[in-house]
């Protein structure tokens, strides 16, 4: 099963992603995560940035780019139903192949003008695909 976890690209450079992902209460993981606390699951925080970084590279001509590895991942606050998460992704630098981000996901609630809270940030590497 594969969830879209970008609703829209707010920013886009070839070297900056920046999208959000709009948590509905009709997703159907909530129902699981967490029966009486519905929350965005973080794997599903980290798969966000995953995604806008797949949109980075496409603009790169690279295609069917999977996750190398992960570094340095935190969690923060919790994203639940009626919130927003706000991914940024940034290119760190591209080695044979292998692409190294910097990426930040921040909580944002709906009408706060305020500093958005940190919910997930970390480094990791997208890598070419197995055929």
């Amino acid at each position: 099963m594969k969830f879209e976890l970008i609703d829209q690209i707010l920013e886009s450079s070839p070297e900056r992603v920046v999208a959000i992902k709009n948590v509905s209460s009709a997703e159907e993981y909530l129902a699981d995560h967490f029966p009486s606390f519905p929350v965005l699951p973080g794997v599903f925080m980290l798969e966000s940035m995953l995604q806008a970084a797949r949109a980075l590279l496409a603009q790169h001509g690279a295609h069917q780019m999977m996750l190398g590895e992960v570094r340095a991942l935190r969690y923060g606050t919790f994203v639940r139903p009626g919130e927003t998460l706000k991914v940024e992704v940034q290119l760190q630098k591209a080695v044979d192949g292998v692409f190294t981000f910097k990426g930040n996901g921040f909580r944002v609630l709906p009408g706060d003008l305020g500093e958005p809270a940190t919910a997930v940030s970390g480094r990791f590497t997208m890598r070419p695909a197995k055929p």
